[in-house]
């Protein structure tokens, strides 16, 4: 009788896969390829957290359930290294990030990844800061800028003055910085852009036909932010024309007054002497509010007269110019036209400044009160001229901007709330953004024999607030030649941003073994889009989108033949631990390595899969672990021959049959659709059937093994192995079930009221108390017995009787 020892038998089979290299594939000779794709680490703290172990566990399931499905599966590990995540880190602990990283990575690899259990095949492995990956990820940025992708402009950014560098828009979450939580400023500095916006419309056509996560196509569409109206030009009294965009063009005969974002351009020159003053402290003032706070529907508005007019280019009606924080740059053109009637924001604020309030849209259900508050209902259109009795919104929008549009005023436009993506760091550790300026040639890209561009090795890289790198500290990394004239010229100083590095990582992992392409077209076309993506929702509109761009962008430029990077896309949820979200100042962290080296990996892989949904997140509780320690206790005692011999050709009775067949077709349901809990839930009902009964087949012990294996895969292989197998349980298949055995043979059950035979009811074999008790009450004969009883016992004998003891 040997106990089950998971150290003794996890330390085996991690040796033996790596000595068979049981976890690899053959690129080019794969027959049936599934590319199964997790999101690789920040290797930028101690080591993985519990969070990337309960997401990896769940992608490797997949890809163990797709092996034995008949795929050859390709699941690959990196590292994403280079960023702010690792260089803050390295700061915080005082150490140079070069030094860190690799030492970071080999712990990573070695003392937690190897000893997860993971179907991962480290001979493509990628690190984002090996100049053999990042020479293409500098590649990548000059293919862009070649092609029309990146450009350099001068504009308003974000800039977090605690990691003192540019952020793009999509790492700012609620006006803080998504890496320190630091408020973010604006400046104004001219920054590297990538060209997002070109297929906004793409990105968000692509999102109804992908199979993806509701949840995270929801995100993206929100963030793409499609808007239909138009843009009209209006013209400053004496001055210059402008234009705004609007949703709703039906309501420009209710504009009465404009509003400007108080960091508006055009303000400067429009704006009266005797405002000026009171416009610049408003500037002061806006300039130290939050985006978040400034749209706030809540807050009180506020706002400065500019002392300007503009002409309504549909009525010639002269109207006020106000400068309101309400208004941001960021979206449209940073002005709008105001209709107090038709809008709630703009209500408020003429109601606070005694603005004209004119109703141009009609409701179908009575007059209501303007002056009150505003109507945003369907109706026709009123004192618009030519134009009343139009229904507003569709034809009455239409006939405005066509009326318009014939004396260049306006024109049809679909907005977006996407920006182009900002991707200069003013930081250290990064790709260096591959440019070098002349004097003469003005912008060059480092041509792609002199790649890569080496990041050195500077001791004090600390960033200083200024705006300008610390790369721009090193002369003999500053100063170099032009490669068009050979004139004296400088590099670029700024590094790409880090979501450059991962926004095509997943096209290295295939290539890793073609040291001079990027990718080699016939596996890429082999393996890519990847078949399944599992990862956190947190990236929904940085890395997921990001990668989604990059893909349109190299498919228009005819590198590869996929515009979507993905074929399915699954966010899995969030663990929180007793009830509350994780962190260090709780002293609520999880060290993942604890647990393996007390319980084993398949106990802790097991507990994380089984504590809540994979797809929504779970509670995990200290005690859960040795109780799946128990489960696979239990389990060797009944399918383990080095625990006690099992039976070979002793038929299976029907209920048995029943659970075996039953629990074999649940568990390939719930794994396909990521119910990782239910699935083993039900292979837990089967063993505790068995032991039960005792009950040890062979039969019934290599199916247990494959159907445990990609949850548990050490204590699967061992059990494997002891029944006779001589090849790993993943060369085998994954078993079937029989239609026929679906059906729960049933038993006439005897129903009692205080020992007397009051009815006989067929039920399914097997039930246990808790699952009569529903079906025999819902007999019309034992109700009337028992009505006005009092049940005070019930007495059970398994299969045969129940009887009801009532007063």
């Amino acid at each position: 009788m040997v106990k089950y020892d998971p150290k003794k038998v996890e330390a085996k089979w991690k040796e033996r896969w790596e000595k068979n290299n049981t976890d690899g594939v053959d690129l080019d000779g794969a027959k049936n390829p599934f590319y199964n794709l997790m999101m690789f680490p920040y290797p930028s703290a101690e080591g993985l957290h519990v969070g990337n172990v309960f997401a990896f566990v769940g992608s490797d399931i997949q890809g163990r359930y797709r092996r034995l499905k008949g795929f050859d599966v390709f699941e690959p590990m990196g590292f994403d290294a280079f960023g702010m995540h690792s260089e803050n880190f390295a700061l915080k602990i005082g150490r140079h990030p070069a030094d860190m990283v690799p030492k970071n990575i080999e712990h990573f690899r070695e003392d937690q990844l190897k000893k997860m259990g993971l179907m991962l095949n480290w001979e493509h492995q990628v690190d984002t800061t090996n100049p053999n990956y990042y020479r293409f990820t500098q590649w990548m940025f000059v293919t862009l800028y070649k092609n029309g992708f990146a450009y350099k402009a001068k504009g308003q950014v974000n800039w977090c003055p605690s990691c003192k560098t540019v952020l793009a828009k999509e790492q700012v979450i609620d006006d803080r910085c998504e890496r320190c939580s630091s408020l973010v400023e604006k400046r104004d500095m001219e920054q590297w852009y990538f060209k997002t916006t070109y297929f906004a419309e793409e990105l968000l056509e692509a999102l109804d036909s992908l199979d993806w996560s509701e949840r995270t196509k929801i995100a993206q569409r929100q963030w793409i932010g499609k808007s239909l109206g138009a843009d009209v030009t209006f013209q400053v009294e004496g001055g210059e024309e402008f234009t705004i965009f609007t949703t709703r063009p039906d309501t420009l005969f209710g504009a009465t007054y404009m509003v400007f974002s108080p960091e508006h351009p055009l303000l400067d020159t429009i704006t009266t002497e005797e405002n000026l003053k009171a416009l610049e402290e408003y500037r002061r003032q806006a300039q130290a509010i939050s985006e978040t706070e400034r749209q706030n529907e809540k807050r009180e508005k506020t706002g400065v007269f500019t002392g300007a007019y503009a002409i309504n280019p549909v009525n010639g009606r002269r109207v006020p110019i106000w400068a309101a924080d309400y208004v941001l740059m960021g979206y449209g053109t940073g002005a709008i036209m105001a209709v107090p009637a038709h809008d709630i924001r703009d209500h408020e604020f003429a109601k606070k400044f005694s603005l004209p309030i004119i109703q141009v849209v009609s409701s179908p259900i009575g007059t209501p009160d303007i002056q009150l508050e505003a109507y945003t209902g369907e109706g026709n259109l009123m004192n618009s001229g030519p134009f009343d009795g139009l229904p507003a919104k569709t034809e009455g929008s239409k006939q405005i901007v066509e009326s318009l549009a014939k004396d260049n005023k306006a024109q049809f436009k679909t907005n977006y709330r996407l920006r182009d993506w900002c991707v200069s760091r003013q930081r250290y550790w990064g790709p260096p953004i591959p440019i070098i300026y002349c004097d003469k040639c003005g912008i060059v890209p480092v041509p792609e024999a002199d790649l890569p561009v080496l990041l050195p090795y500077l001791e004090d890289f600390k960033p200083d607030g200024s705006g300008v790198s610390p790369l721009h500290r090193d002369k003999e990394f500053y100063h170099t030649t032009c490669p068009q004239c050979g004139s004296k010229a400088h590099r670029e100083t700024d590094v790409s941003d880090n979501f450059l590095c991962s926004a095509w990582y997943f096209y290295r992992y295939p290539s890793t073994d073609f040291p001079d392409i990027p990718f080699d077209a016939t596996r890429t076309k082999k393996w890519l889009p990847v078949d399944l993506y599992v990862g956190g929702n947190e990236h929904a509109v940085l890395h997921l989108l990001y990668s989604r761009w990059l893909c349109r962008a190299l498919h228009s430029i005819g590198l590869i033949d996929f515009a979507e990077p993905y074929k399915k896309f699954v966010a899995h949820g969030i663990i929180v631990k007793d009830g509350a979200k994780m962190s260090k100042s709780k002293g609520n962290i999880i060290n993942p390595d604890d647990y393996v080296k007390e319980f084993g990996a398949d106990s802790f892989r097991l507990y994380l899969m089984f504590m809540g949904t994979y797809l929504e997140g779970g509670d995990f509780r200290d005690g859960g672990v040795k109780g799946m320690k128990g489960f696979l206790d239990r389990l060797w005692a009944v399918s383990s021959p080095q625990f006690a011999p099992l039976t070979y050709e002793l038929p299976l009775g029907p209920e048995t049959q029943y659970f075996l067949h039953s629990t074999i077709k649940a568990v390939g349901q719930d794994i396909e659709r990521f119910s990782y809990n239910t699935a083993l839930a039900h292979i837990m009902e089967l063993v505790n059937h068995l032991t039960k009964n005792k009950i040890r087949s062979q039969e019934i012990a290599s199916v247990l093994a494959r159907l445990l294996s990609p949850f548990a895969p050490h204590i699967s292989e061992e059990i494997w192995e002891s029944l006779g197998f001589s090849t790993s349980v993943f060369t085998a298949k994954w078993p079937e079930y029989d239609e026929e055995k679906l059906i729960r043979p049933e038993v006439e059950y005897v129903v009692q009221i205080n020992g007397k035979l009051r009815d006989r009811i067929q039920l399914a074999v097997g039930l246990t108390p808790e699952e009569i008790d529903p079906l025999v009450l819902q007999s019309p004969v034992v109700t009337k017995w028992l009505e006005g009883k009092e049940i005070v016992k019930k007495i059970y004998v398994p299969d045969k009787l129940i009887n009801f003891v009532v007063k």
